[in-house]
């Protein structure tokens, strides 16, 4: 993985950033959105939507980048499918990588053993982001 998206994402977690909040906004300087409006976007992803209940914020800021950078942005532009194609590959590789989509079981909420950290999962959803959308 690029050095510098780990650096970066280590500084926002530092900053406060949760974990989709931080995955998403490493890529900013590829993405055409306001990294405001992206942290304010992000916000509820975080903490498995809030809560640890659902799937890791990590992941969905990778899904979100994703999203971003191979949707044409318009019904018309045909790139639906090939999206999903992308955000199933993501989900499929963290499930493989973290033990689970979910939050809650990945941090072990319920059985007291965790599969693995929030920082392990970010890792995670950075290294998708690049290797899937083959960016630098």
């Amino acid at each position: 993985m690029n050095p510098s998206y780990r650096e970066r994402a280590r500084m926002l977690r530092e900053k406060g950033y949760n974990c989709a909040q931080t995955v998403a906004c490493t890529f900013i300087e590829h993405l055409d959105i306001d990294e405001e409006v992206l942290f304010r976007l992000m916000e509820g992803f975080g903490g498995g939507m809030g809560g640890h209940q659902a799937t890791c914020g990590a992941l969905s800021g990778a899904i979100a980048v994703i999203g971003l950078l191979h949707s044409g942005g318009t019904p018309a532009s045909g790139t639906k499918a090939g999206t999903y194609a992308l955000a199933k590959c993501a989900a499929e590789r963290f499930q493989a990588t973290s033990g689970s989509l979910v939050c809650k079981e990945i941090l072990g909420d319920e059985t007291g053993v965790p599969l693995t950290s929030c920082e392990r999962c970010i890792e995670h959803g950075l290294e998708l982001v690049q290797a899937l959308l083959d960016l630098p």
